[in-house]
């Protein structure tokens, strides 16, 4: 009976790493999509606009979005490694852990639209010479 109990343990506590394995790959993908986009707004800031201003926000924010991404693959193989070989309970510990890390993902977003916000603000306002 009691193997019975450790293997739903077992199986449930695989189940929740599976689910944060899928959402990480989702925030990954996102992390990743920001670099692409923060290259071409960076063209669209030196050679349309001609902000200083903003082509430096960009290259700030473009570091936050590296070490972002960092954190997520050093979580992502933490993850993996407690899904192969881990034994401890998913507990509302680990899903706070969890929630730390989804809204630093959230912030990040909220940020970069803010960003992306400015630039398009200032793209409404452009005039060709």
């Amino acid at each position: 009976m009691n193997s019975v109990h450790s293997q739903k343990v077992d199986d449930y506590r695989r189940l929740a790493i599976k689910k944060d394995l899928i959402e990480l790959g989702v925030w990954t993908d996102s992390v990743e999509n920001i670099n692409t986009e923060i290259e071409q707004l960076k063209s669209i800031a030196n050679h349309l606009l001609q902000d200083t201003v903003i082509s430096q926000n960009l290259l700030g924010f473009r570091r936050k979005n590296t070490l972002m991404m960092g954190m997520l693959c050093k979580y992502e193989q933490e993850l993996k490694k407690e899904y192969e070989f881990g034994k401890q309970e998913y507990d509302i510990s680990r899903a706070k852990e969890h929630e730390k890390r989804r809204v630093r993902y959230i912030h990040l977003i909220n940020e970069f639209n803010e960003l992306k916000y400015i630039i398009y603000n200032q793209l409404s306002k452009f005039r060709r010479s």
